[in-house]
This record gives structure tokens, C-alpha cells and sequence, in this order.
């Protein structure tokens, strides 16, 4: 899936040029990345190009710092950013303090904006633009206001400000919300042995033969499943593997065999694979609206950071388990007595497993058949 969307429109300049309070306080009450408005306000004190992706990760209502381990020790920050931007049906990112912003961040902002078509606002707060702010759009369409009235109606997407800026909406914290105990998560850890397909497959739908289907999520489990992944991880690849998991009751290995050409149209479908049929043999899986954003934003990352993997790397198990955690999330567990701590993964696995094996030493009882 290419990470270009949408063609992207004349940057918009606003110039408040006596730094009226009012073009600040419209523009942060305008914020609302729910609806696609975004407003990135750059924490003083920074030059960096990462340090802003990470204020830009922020106002998208996620944590900042990426887990996991990258080359170069660069983490991608932009690269996430910018899938879950181009993830987004229609978007619009009004940056403030422009004026302030270093030739390689304005270049930074107006990369994203090439790349994901978003409509792209900067805000100048002084009469007169910066050397680095006039090389940068001299070259770029533009349009320039310094008018208020045409600012919040054409560009910052807000309602006249009121005496304030508004304040923030508390996220609770981890310890303060529930879990939420999913029987999908079951076999996130299984202990089978699926294995990628090596040349051409044409999967078939999942006809749930040797496993029953996973529950049905409510709309009231859907949204709150949403808003916790959304705010649990700035990592699209993670989100859309645990989001995935929820909906198949797929495994860490099943994940493994997704790669990006297995995504369909518009995200509405997704294929896994298993040759040697251990568990679901090669199938495709519907993916209802609601998760459709996290496999997007997945396939955009794994264009900007051209990888093949769509859900899922060898080494990324702890992550997306720790994910799973940090949003509240867990598969059944056993009774309270036998419980030492903690999530425990693999609880239903391993009752399985004794189960089966307890069948097998039985008197009569034939071999392990091959699958």
C-alpha cells in the first residue's frame, strides 16, 4: 500500500503579527485528532527534527518513544507519525510558533504534508517571516491571512475561543482503568509452528474448520478497545497486530506470516498463512471498519520504513504482550489462588496441552496423529 493518499493542498500561512492570544487559543480549542484537527504546539527549548515528531505523536494522543530496536539507533519517529496521519480519512495540522522552527523541521512538516496530502497550516507570530520560513515556502504554493476570522473558518476548523484556552480532557491513567479480559487473546502466545507460504497463494475465506470463531465484540468493547490502543502506543505496526489479534484469535506465529501485499483493498480484508495447515491453513480474514485505521497506518509504515512485515517482526512478542498489558488488555486467567502476579499469557495454552496430553496416555488411546 503506498503511503501517498491524497494530493496536498497550498500550505496556508497565518500571520499574527502583534502575537494575538486569541489566534493561539482558537487553534488549540480547534484540536481534536478524533475529528482530524490537529494542532502541534513544538515544546520550547527543542531544534531537533525528532524531537518535534515527537511533540507530533503527542498531539496525535500517543505515547512519544517507539519500543523496540532500530537501525542506526534512530527510532521512526516520523515514519510513525506520518502513517498514522495518512491512516486518518481526512486530517488537517495547524503548527504554531512557526517562526521558531529550524529549516530542517519546516522541511520535516512540509515532507509530511507531500507525502500524506494533509492540509497544512504554520502559524508566523510576528509581522514579518523568517529567513528559513521564506526559502522554505518560496518554492511551495502558499496563501497568507493574518486576518482571525478567515484563519478559524478556513484553516484552524475551531469556534471562536472564549475567555481561555480549554483545557485538556485527563486520560486516565493505567492503574485507574479496568481490564478488560478478551477469550480472542487466548493463543497470542500458542505454541505452534506456523510458517509463511514461499511462493504464490491465493488464500480462501476462513471457514473456522478447527477452531471456533472468536467472539463478537460489542460496540461498547469496540470503543473502548480503540481508544486504549490508540493511547497505549505510537507504533502502528504493534497497534495493528494486537487490534488483529482481538478480531482472529491469531497467534504470535500467524502474525508472523502477514506481509504487506496481504492487506486488501482499502483494508477491508487480510490474508494469513499456513501451508502445512497446523492451524487455519491459508485464509482471509474480514476486518470490520473500526480496525481498518490501525492495518492502514501499518501498511503506510511498513512503505515509509520498507519493511515486508505488516503486523509483526521475530523479536517484537515482549512488545506487543507489554502493549497488551499497558492497554489493559488480557486473554481469561486463571482463578485468583493460583495466580502469582501479573498477566498470565499462556494459561489456556498450557491447559490444552495437559489435556491432551492426559488423552494420549491413555490405554488405546493411538499416537499423536500428524497434521
Amino acid at each position: 500500500m503506498n503511503a501517498t493518499h491524497r494530493a496536498a493542498p497550498p500550505v496556508a500561512l497565518v500571520m499574527d503579527r502583534y502575537d494575538d492570544v486569541a489566534h493561539t487559543h482558537t487553534a488549540l480549542a480547534a484540536h481534536d485528532p478524533a475529528a482530524g484537527r490537529i494542532t502541534l504546539h513544538p515544546g520550547p527549548g527543542t531544534t531537533s527534527d525528532t524531537a518535534l515528531a515527537h511533540d507530533l505523536l503527542a498531539a496525535l494522543g500517543k505515547p512519544p518513544l517507539l519500543p523496540g530496536r532500530f537501525p542506526a539507533g534512530r527510532q521512526p519517529a516520523w515514519e510513525a507519525a506520518t502513517a498514522w496521519i495518512a491512516a486518518l480519512p481526512a486530517a488537517r495540522l495547524t503548527v504554531l510558533r512557526a517562526h521558531r522552527l529550524t529549516a530542517r523541521r519546516i522541511e520535516c512538516l512540509l515532507h509530511l504534508r507531500d507525502t500524506t496530502g494533509i492540509p497544512l497550516t504554520l502559524v508566523c507570530h510576528r509581522p514579518h517571516l523568517t529567513i528559513a520560513l521564506h526559502r522554505a515556502l518560496h518554492p511551495v504554493p502558499h496563501t497568507v491571512t493574518s486576518d482571525l476570522d478567515t484563519a478559524r473558518s478556513h484553516y484552524y476548523g475551531g469556534t471562536p475561543a472564549a475567555t481561555g484556552p480549554q483545557p485538556l480532557a485527563q486520560t486516565p491513567t493505567a492503574s485507574a482503568v479496568r481490564w478488560m479480559t478478551i477469550p480472542a487473546l487466548d493463543r497470542l502466545v500458542s505454541y505452534d509452528s506456523t510458517q509463511p507460504c514461499t511462493g504464490p497463494c491465493t488464500p480462501a475465506p476462513i471457514d473456522w474448520r478447527h477452531r471456533p470463531p472468536p467472539r463478537p465484540l460489542t460496540q461498547a468493547a469496540v470503543r473502548g478497545i480503540t481508544r486504549r490502543i490508540h493511547q497505549a502506543t505510537a507504533h502502528p505496526r504493534l497497534a495493528a497486530a494486537l487490534a488483529t489479534t482481538l478480531l482472529t484469535g491469531a497467534s504470535f506465529q500467524q502474525l508472523l506470516t502477514v506481509r504487506a501485499e496481504d492487506l486488501g483493498p482499502d483494508a477491508t480484508t487480510l490474508a494469513f498463512h499456513d501451508p502445512a495447515r497446523y492451524t487455519d491453513g491459508c485464509a482471509v480474514h474480514p476486518i470490520p471498519a473500526w480496525a481498518r485505521p490501525f492495518l492502514r497506518a501499518a501498511a503506510s509504515f511498513a512503505a515509509l520504513t520498507d519493511s515486508r512485515e505488516l503486523l509483526a517482526c521475530q523479536d517484537e512478542r515482549p512488545h506487543i504482550l507489554r502493549l497488551a498489558e499497558n492497554a489493559r488488555l488480557r486473554p481469561p486467567q486463571p482463578p485468583q489462588p493460583a495466580r502469582a502476579g501479573g498477566v498470565v499469557w499462556d494459561w489456556a495454552e498450557r491447559g490444552q496441552a495437559e489435556r491432551y496430553e492426559t488423552l494420549l496416555s491413555r490405554p488405546g488411546t493411538p499416537s499423536r496423529p500428524r497434521r
